[in-house]
Order: C-alpha cells, then sequence, then structure tokens
C-alpha cells in the first residue's frame, strides 16, 4: 500500500438500525458493530466533519472514513447512537425537519442532546423529503428555506451540510442549495470522495442489510478514487428526449492501468456490463443503448489498482417523466 498516494474519503450512508422489517434500508446492530470493529482494526480514522475538507486536502497517505446517516430515526438514537458516543465516533446525522418528533422518528430534544458533542454535526435533509428534484425551482426553494429556519429555531444556526432527498438532484438544485448558503452536499452515488470532486456532488456508499454483509464491507474499505476532469452530461436530471444518455469521462492523468476498467449500468432495468470505448487516452465513451427505466438510472465503474485496492467511481441519473 505504500505506492498509493491518496486514499481519499471513504463516506458510508447509514438509515435504520435492528429494524429488520426495512431490510433496503436497515443495518443489524451486530453487523453495524463489525462494520466499526473492521475499520478500527484496519487503522482507518473516523474523521470529524467539522474538519472536513481538510482532511480531504491533507493527509492523504492516511486511510478515513466519514459516517453519515440519513432521516434521523429513532433506531438510530436507541440502537447507534449509545455505541457512537461510548467510542467517540464522529458522525453526520441528516434530519428532514417535518419528521422530527413524528413516529419513529427523533425529537428535537434528543437531536439536541447528541449535536452538544464536539464530534457530531447535524446536517440538513430537507423540509419534507418529498421527491424535490421533480418540482419547481420555487417549491425547491420554499421547501429547503423552511427546513433552514427550524435549523435555526432548533439547533440556534444551520448546517454547512446537506444530504439531497433520495440523492436526487439537478443542475439547479445544485445551484439552489450553493446559493442559500451550503458548503457541501451529498448524493448516493457511490464512489470516493477527494479534492478533485464537486463538494455539491459528494459520493456515498449506500450500506443495508445486503450491501452491508461483512465481505462486502470489507471490500468497500479497500475503494480508492477515480479522479476526473468531467462526466459528461453534467446535468443528471434525464428528460425524455435524453434518455439514455451520451456518457463521456475525462479522467486526471496518472491513472495507472486506466484503460483496464470495466463498466457496469442498469440500462433497460437489468444490470449489465456496459460497452466501453477510449475516445483517447484520458477520455472515455460509455454507450448506453437501451432506456433507463423507474426512477434511477446507474453506471459504477471500477478498476483494479496495483495495489490490490479498488478505484471506484458511481453515477446516478434521475429518469424524469417529462
Amino acid at each position: 500500500m505504500q505506492d498509493i498516494d491518496d486514499f481519499g474519503l471513504i463516506s458510508l450512508m447509514y438509515h435504520r438500525f435492528e429494524e429488520n422489517k426495512y431490510p433496503s434500508t436497515n443495518i443489524r446492530i451486530d453487523d453495524f458493530k463489525k462494520h466499526i470493529k473492521i475499520l478500527q482494526e484496519n487503522n482507518i480514522r473516523f474523521i470529524n466533519p467539522k474538519n472536513f475538507e481538510n482532511e480531504i486536502k491533507n493527509n492523504k497517505k492516511q486511510r478515513k472514513i466519514l459516517l453519515t446517516i440519513d432521516d434521523g430515526f429513532s433506531s438510530f438514537y436507541q440502537n447507534a447512537w449509545p455505541l457512537l458516543k461510548k467510542e467517540k465516533i464522529p458522525f453526520i446525522l441528516f434530519v428532514s425537519t417535518r419528521e422530527v418528533g413524528a413516529f419513529n422518528y427523533m425529537t428535537w430534544d434528543q437531536i439536541r442532546e447528541i449535536s452538544k458533542e464536539d464530534f457530531v454535526e447535524i446536517g440538513n435533509h430537507s423540509h419534507t423529503h418529498e421527491y424535490l428534484v421533480d418540482e419547481s425551482k420555487d417549491l425547491i426553494l420554499d421547501d429547503i428555506k423552511k427546513s433552514i429556519s427550524i435549523f435555526k429555531d432548533q439547533l440556534g444556526k444551520n448546517s454547512e451540510f446537506f444530504s439531497y432527498p433520495f440523492g436526487e438532484y439537478s443542475l439547479e438544485f445544485k445551484k439552489l442549495i450553493k446559493s442559500l448558503g451550503f458548503k457541501y452536499a451529498f448524493g448516493q452515488h457511490s464512489g470516493v470522495i477527494d479534492e478533485t470532486k464537486d463538494f455539491y456532488e459528494l459520493p456515498r456508499f449506500p450500506i443495508n442489510e445486503k450491501y452491508g454483509e461483512i465481505k462486502r464491507f470489507n471490500s468497500l474499505t479497500k475503494t480508492l478514487p477515480f479522479k476526473y476532469k468531467e462526466i459528461i452530461p453534467s446535468e443528471k436530471y434525464l428528460l425524455k428526449n435524453k434518455n439514455p444518455p451520451k456518457v463521456k469521462i475525462q479522467f486526471y492523468e496518472g491513472i495507472k492501468n486506466l484503460k483496464s476498467l470495466g463498466c457496469y449500468s442498469n440500462e433497460g432495468d437489468r444490470w449489465r456490463q456496459s460497452n466501453i470505448k477510449f475516445e483517447n487516452d484520458l477520455t472515455l465513451l460509455i454507450n448506453i443503448s437501451e432506456k433507463f427505466l423507474g426512477e434511477r438510472g446507474r453506471i459504477n465503474c471500477s478498476l483494479r489498482d496495483p495495489s490490490g485496492f479498488w478505484r471506484w467511481l458511481g453515477i446516478q441519473f434521475v429518469v424524469s417523466e417529462k
């Protein structure tokens, strides 16, 4: 591992803890404890979100992890928070303000309790957690402004961190989040954070019962950033007349064995290996031949590094009905 000059920052996304009737968003608490142990035993340092940007730009030879938890379910407070508090493990808890205090969600008193710890950040996850990306600019603005107002009223300030509901965003949504004073925004596309990434389009690895299985989790800890200059199209909100998209990735120089990468997509609602070719030494063309169906289109590209680790890049499109 000595030849890895930048491990980047792996960010993980959890939702529910020991709510086993929701396997797609749940992690069993015994598995979560094993995740924490694996990270500790491999000397992967938990970073405090208060030092987020500094950690990305410095200490690149240190393996690092950022824990994020979306939605603020009661099961987080009951089952995961005691462990994180005892170990003083940093994390971001993203909450949607409308749901706070509702059945199965944390209360403001509980959120204020955990926010007092200097290793905790309470991030903004919108007010309603609806499919905002499909809404008008004015409706999105009203929703986020309402959440900011409630944050200031309940916590004394808004967060610099935002998490898009369902990980879905458009260029316009990104601009709105930036204009409202947020510095960082997370999606739900997989990948490793580094200084070349758009801070309003940050990747995370979603963890649930299926994708939190120990063998897969171990493999996630061995992922590296895939550094790219640009992904075309930059608009991830995919109108009907743009589906399937013409996808192009321009990489930075210095990536070893770049042309050995492989990509997979869920075009036609079935995961398959993508038809790819290099336009030049640093520009990859991904030929998506069938339309993305359902709500989201995904592409994942990976490359085995000489170190044995894997470079990973995920792209998520929102499939519009317009």
